[in-house]
């Protein structure tokens, strides 16, 4: 990696300051093409991490790009571990484009996405999964999930990682010197070591596994998909969890026809709402687009808040949607309880045993605690401080778990059978490994590229 890699690292439009960074070790004669300071020609390495002010001029015709402070920072203690020069510009549109394309010009070329963090990767900075929390810091929607992503940052997964898989190493170097030497005056590995390690390894693995719905919540949010038939408060239902009018609300049935997404949280939970069109029969052509829409979000949702209005008795619509529900994870709502009541609530509990019907009147906000407090305690059984900092909110992280458990299993039936120690060592090692991609200790480079592809171009 001898190139200079280069890209502008703050979001595009207007802004204070606007950031080029270059990493490579030619960064320092690239800047120094450029860069004319107030005080000093140049840039000096020994003058590392000094924030220096001036001017970025085009050496082509002396023109003045735009009024810069500039820094040099010496690899290894970089984020890259390389050579890096970050050049520091007032924000907006044209004046970074313009600074980066003369760098581009003056012998750097365009980062690709994720490229800088790629580099920290395999320059040993960071393992994979720090490389991976980058990201999900980048994206956390809040501060519980920026949270978990700093501590994975800070190497709470990578550490639990390697003490799971010194474990595995260790098995396989008894397993390997009880096969290799056997004459030899060596202490042989016993069926009941391997098994109590096994188990051990087992166990820790289940841990993990056992946060991740927990971290898909966190990292993603709660896909919670609004139900019930037209004008029964779903649109209601959706302004007053946001706190501002963000659906059109009307007395007339079918207002809302497509469905109306929202980010919010509860207490650190994110939750995506989506807002549906009333399920009902109709012949309005968008209409039934808006109802085939909402009926197919159901497959996708997390929770599905179904709404009943309680000042009607119940009709083919209600039942419709009772039949949708009833096996599916969802909350029910009757509602409009500030109106005179026509509907038996005795009626939906029998339709609808297990779920927990809630009592609303969205209008006045009667019941909308509740319903909050509900969704908190069905995600997170009533716990909502999480103990632990070792939480799994990567998806390709829990699938390599899923698989270095399914390992250790097969291992440790073999060694419940005492099958040959060489059949055994396979699972074993398949577990090592499965973990070690997590880390990136034995991760293909068509992962790498996957990976490193989701990130910005600047990061």
């Amino acid at each position: 990696m001898t190139d200079v890699i280069a890209a502008i690292s703050t979001a595009m439009g207007e802004g204070g300051i606007g950031i080029v960074r270059m990493s490579g070790k030619d960064s320092l004669n690239i800047a120094n093409k450029l860069f004319k300071g107030n005080k000093v020609d140049s840039l000096k390495e020994n003058e590392n991490r000094k924030l220096t002010y001036g001017h970025i001029i085009d050496p082509k015709d002396g023109e003045i790009i735009d009024e810069v402070l500039i820094v040099f920072m010496k690899g290894p203690y970089t984020y890259t571990r390389e050579d890096m020069v970050e050049i520091y510009c007032h924000g907006g549109i044209i004046s970074v484009r313009k600074i980066l394309e003369l760098v581009l010009e003056n012998g750097a070329r365009l980062a690709e996405a994720g490229e800088f963090t790629k580099r920290a990767f395999l320059n040993g900075r960071l393992d994979l999964s720090q490389a991976e929390a980058v990201i999900d810091m980048i994206r956390a929607k809040t501060d519980k999930s920026f949270e978990v992503s700093l501590n994975q940052l800070e190497g709470s997964i990578s550490h639990k990682v390697k003490e799971i898989r010194n474990i595995l190493l260790e098995m396989i170097a008894h397993i390997e010197v009880s096969i290799d030497f056997p004459d030899e005056d060596i202490e042989e590995v016993t069926y009941d070591e391997l098994e109590e390690k096994a188990r051990l390894v087992k166990e820790e693995i289940k841990k993990l596994l056992s946060t991740a719905d927990r971290g898909k919540i966190l990292k993603d949010g709660l896909n919670i998909v609004i139900l019930g038939k037209p004008n029964v408060g779903k649109s209601s239902l959706l302004n007053a969890m946001l706190r501002e009018n963000r659906a059109i609300v009307t007395n007339v049935p079918g207002t809302t026809r497509d469905i109306i997404e929202e980010y919010i949280n509860i207490d650190g939970i994110p939750l995506k709402i989506m807002d549906t069109a009333g399920i009902r029969s109709t012949k309005d052509v968008v209409e039934k687009i808006g109802v085939d829409r909402a009926i197919d979000m159901v497959d996708k949702a997390d929770l599905i808040i179904a709404v009943f209005d309680a000042s009607e008795s119940i009709t083919d619509e209600d039942y419709e949607i009772i039949d949708i529900v009833k096996d599916k994870k969802s909350i029910v709502l009757l509602n409009k309880s500030d109106l005179p009541n026509e509907y038996d609530e005795n009626d939906l509990k029998k339709l609808l045993p297990n779920k927990e019907i809630i009592t609303t009147s969205i209008a006045t906000g009667i019941g909308i605690d509740k319903l909050e407090q509900a969704i908190k305690e069905m995600f997170y059984a009533g716990e909502l401080e999480i103990e632990s900092d070792i939480i799994v909110t990567n998806m390709r992280h829990k699938d390599q778990l899923i698989k270095a458990k399914k390992n250790i299993e097969d291992g440790l039936e073999g060694i419940m059978l005492k099958i040959p120690l060489d059949c055994i060592e396979v699972d074993i090692k398949n577990c090592w490994e499965n973990l070690g991609e997590i880390s990136g200790d034995t991760v293909g480079e068509d992962i790498l590229d996957k990976i490193f592809s989701e990130f910005c171009i600047g990061k």
